[in-house]
């Protein structure tokens, strides 16, 4: 399989668990409120960060395509 076929094989199964991810956020239990996930509350805004969720799902993926790769 020549390389370009296989990045979009990968690209559309990326964004299909991207997809999926979106449409059950609301029934995954802690995805956006781990420890480390930085919020700031002022009398005007609102600030929200998920530093610790961006982690974990960027460790999720990693070992992922590692698997996918070999």
């Amino acid at each position: 399989m020549p390389p370009f076929d296989r990045l979009l094989i990968i690209a559309g199964l990326i964004l299909t668990g991207i997809g999926l991810l979106l449409y059950f956020k609301g029934s995954i239990p802690y995805l956006g409120k781990l420890p480390g996930d930085i919020t700031i509350k002022g009398e005007h805004f609102h600030f929200y960060f998920p530093l610790t969720t961006s982690l974990l799902i960027s460790l999720v993926l990693s070992i992922v395509l590692y698997l996918l790769r070999r």
